[in-house]
């Protein structure tokens, strides 16, 4: 059993991500075995090194949500941490909904950001207490207007492809449908959502996504540590 917590790092920024990387050499049971600038890089360091806790910054070039998704659907052991200045909820949401395990603001202490790690590499969930609070509070305020979903299997399929901006063509070509099975599967999920277009059937869907990624959580108020393990 490898004695240390193995963390790659992916951030555009040299010289904050060469201070997180000294930060963390600094404790016996971390260890930083690559770092990266974009989202590709955090793709090509979870396939290539394997480090338990892939450390990733929202704003960087590329498709950075997209790399959260691969990594946390085809390479589980990995779990992702995002260190970021982003306090935008959408870009919160965005990353829990892909599949990361943590969200932690740059203005993290050095011990905090360790503790983070470490729960993180436990299985556990961690996002920055102040921000874990503002999440609960308008989660809370827009529950009672987002009632349960009940699309099938394929509907949801299609809804999450729509959402990421695919045309029906495009859509149909990734599934391997018609297009005329995708327009029909929108059509009932417009019917489900009472959504006049695509447009408002995607931020109907989009805010119960919200829903469900702050409720599997469970953050209570104050709540530094969340301690929520998965079921592996």
């Amino acid at each position: 059993m490898n004695p240390f917590i193995r963390i790659g790092i992916a951030d555009d920024h040299p010289l904050l991500r060469e201070g997180v990387a000294n930060t963390l050499r600094k404790r016996a049971d971390l260890q930083v075995v690559e770092q990266g600038a974009s989202a590709d890089d955090a793709r090509d360091i979870a396939q290539r090194e394997r480090p338990d806790v892939m450390l990733m910054d929202v704003n960087m070039p590329g498709d950075v949500f997209g790399a959260v998704r691969f990594i946390a659907t085809h390479l589980p052991d990995v779990k992702v941490l995002m260190l970021t200045v982003s306090e935008s909820e959408d870009d919160a949401y965005s990353a829990l909904e892909a599949g990361a395990r943590g969200y932690v603001l740059k203005g993290v202490s050095g011990p905090d950001l360790v503790l983070a790690i470490r729960s993180i590499a436990r299985g556990e969930t961690y996002i920055t207490p102040e921000f874990a609070n503002k999440l609960l509070i308008n989660f809370k305020k827009h529950e009672a207007q987002v009632h349960k979903i009940d699309l099938t299997h394929r509907e949801e399929q299609i809804i999450r492809e729509v959402s990421k901006g695919l045309t029906n063509k495009e859509v149909a070509s990734k599934l391997l449908i018609s297009e005329k099975t995708v327009k029909y599967y929108m059509t009932c999920v417009m019917q489900k959502l009472h959504a006049r277009n695509r447009v408002e059937a995607v931020t109907a869907l989009r805010r119960y996504w919200e829903r469900e990624a702050i409720s599997r959580l469970h953050i209570s108020p104050g709540a530094a540590h969340l301690g929520v393990r998965d079921g592996s």
